[in-house]
């Protein structure tokens, strides 16, 4: 996968080998109910040459540059805050019932089970698909139920839906649709290099991002 600009056509083009989430139950379970949605797995390494425990991927994702908001209401550059050690990004919303949660919970476990030091010098991202719902107090209150007692603090990102929308297209995952609800399900994890060589979902646990932020940091 290439860096720099793309055009919505390549962007989604790529967006078809990842992972999409519906989470929750079904469009009859109420207002928070959702349909599952999926597409291919995206394409990946297997066998010796792969020494993740998440998925290995072939083509590597780029960092991508995007300008948001946090939950101090500040702005923060997504690729000039992030260039010091490892970073997770996950797009999700916090109304999620089950694989937003689940998948900071799996964040919380990898930096807990990981070396301190990695941890400390690993950043969390999680940006709203759902903007609308989605303030920063509200990211802010979500992602303390996960960073209490770590020596790294998750940035929670919002922004207008045109933001949103942008951000989802420059890191190259899926735009989400429904409201947000059905998004992206992987959890990137970029090394200094600014390339993310191995993804994390629903598949993957706590102590498998340990192992690769472990191998990313010592890269």
């Amino acid at each position: 996968m290439t860096s720099g600009t793309r055009t919505a056509r390549a962007v989604l083009a790529v967006s078809a080998g990842l992972v999409l989430a519906g989470c929750g139950g079904d469009a009859s379970a109420g207002a928070e109910g959702h349909d599952h949605g999926s597409t291919e797995a995206p394409a990946t390494v297997s066998g010796a040459a792969n020494p993740y425990s998440g998925l290995h991927l072939q083509q590597p994702y780029q960092k991508p540059s995007f300008t948001l908001t946090d939950t101090t209401g500040a702005p923060y550059d997504f690729a000039a805050r992030t260039g010091a050690g490892p970073t997770l990004l996950f797009f999700g919303y916090t109304n999620c019932p089950d694989v937003c949660p689940t998948t900071m919970a799996d964040a919380m476990v990898g930096l807990r089970t990981v070396d301190p030091a990695v941890a400390a010098e690993t950043t969390v991202v999680f940006v709203t698909t759902d903007p609308a719902r989605d303030t920063p107090p509200v990211l802010g209150a979500f992602l303390d139920q996960f960073d209490a007692d770590l020596p790294t603090q998750f940035v929670g990102l919002t922004g207008d839906q045109g933001q949103i929308e942008a951000a989802q297209l420059a890191a190259g995952v899926p735009l989400a649709e429904d409201m947000g609800k059905t998004h992206s399900a992987l959890l990137l994890l970029y090394g200094t290099d600014g390339e993310a060589d191995v993804a994390f979902d629903a598949g993957n646990s706590g102590r498998d991002i340990a192992h690769d932020l472990a191998l990313v940091a010592a890269e």
